[in-house]
């Protein structure tokens, strides 16, 4: 255990977090550091524990937004490298880095003829920060491949296998983004992949490029999947390299069917999906389409929403997050006065 209090080398003071979010807002972190080995994560959380520092890790800052007063304990950006694949006849397990980009992963995964990762191809953001949110796309989500987490453990100060089991996975949840969120700092993943080529039913959108594209069921591959995936992912979504954004900003609700009913009586061409016989998953989209919103764009804030794709906000000239917050304040207002349906945020905001 580290005990001294000298400061660690690479650790930055006063750092702009603009830079570490794709939304590009928010205040200064008290220290910053970029980790490339995970025994360094153990030793920084270890030393701002003797410093009474809160600690905090994240990836490329692609589902977290930053408070306008900043951080003040330290931003560990996790850059752990690694993968390495394990034969094991049908079935292969990858073991990454959590610092790998998630994408490239899913990349080299594909192309070595594995199945499972391509339907969430071209999400961004990291390895390591994919469980803490259960990723999901296109109908599969992360947990449906993971098969363990390394992480280092606060509380318990070490490092721990976490199995799938124990991750707490749930629509869009994990642990590690609730009950414990703080307490592990993910250094590596396992997946769980096949060889076996992607088989029917297929995500609707997916199915229907496919059929567009005169592509038949058997022609499809987890490249062919991927490269449907990539296609409609970047006809609809804006790059977070060029546009400012997080990606979806609110979660699907999950309403009752009675609920569901009452809606439908006004607006039957409601789009929802059943998730059991007494509960419905709306498109969030789709209720902001509602309201007029999709490509709004909002002169005081700053703010918009993308023209192709309801969900997503974009920072075309806010400065402070406190625009943002404005802004997603009274899009919910709306939401909730015209369908009586609260919206949860998708992005994390931080600290």
């Amino acid at each position: 255990m580290y005990t001294g209090s000298y400061m660690l080398d690479g650790l930055q003071e006063n750092i702009s977090l603009k830079n570490y979010s794709t939304m590009r807002l928010g205040g200064v972190a008290r220290y910053l550091v970029e980790v490339q080995d995970y025994h360094d994560i153990q030793r920084i959380v270890e030393w701002a524990d003797s410093q009474s520092l809160p600690v905090v890790m994240i990836g490329q800052g692609s589902n977290i937004i930053w408070k306008d007063e900043g951080y003040p304990g330290v931003v560990i950006v996790n850059r752990v490298p690694g993968y390495e694949l394990q034969d094991q006849g049908e079935q292969q397990f990858v073991i990454v880095g959590a610092g790998e980009s998630w994408d490239e992963v899913v990349e080299r995964t594909v192309a070595s003829g594995l199945s499972g990762l391509e339907c969430l191809s071209l999400i961004p953001g990291t390895v390591g920060a994919t469980p803490v949110q259960n990723v999901g796309a296109y109908g599969k989500e992360v947990a449906d491949c993971l098969v363990c987490v390394q992480a280092y453990d606060r509380v318990e100060k070490r490092m721990v296998v976490i199995p799938k089991s124990d991750c707490g996975f749930s629509y869009r949840n994990s642990r590690f983004k609730g009950d414990d969120h703080g307490r592990f700092f993910i250094t590596s993943v396992t997946f769980s992949l096949t060889i076996r080529k992607p088989m029917p039913p297929f995500y609707a959108s997916l199915q229907a490029y496919f059929g567009k594209h005169s592509i038949s069921s058997s022609d499809i591959t987890a490249q062919v999947v991927r490269d449907a995936v990539i296609a409609i992912r970047t006809e609809k979504l804006p790059d977070p390299k060029v546009v400012a954004n997080a990606g979806s900003f609110f979660h699907n609700p999950i309403i009752s069917t009675y609920q569901l009913d009452e809606i439908k009586e006004k607006y039957p061409g409601i789009v929802y999906w059943s998730v059991g016989d007494d509960e419905a998953k709306i498109s969030a989209g789709w209720l902001l389409e509602q309201l007029g919103l999709k490509g709004y764009h909002e002169p005081n804030t700053g703010m918009a929403i993308w023209d192709k794709q309801a969900l997503v906000f974009v920072n075309e000239k806010a400065t402070s997050t406190a625009q943002l917050i404005a802004f997603r304040d009274a899009v919910m207002k709306e939401v909730k006065a015209r369908f009586g349906i609260d919206l949860v945020q998708e992005p994390q905001l931080l600290p």
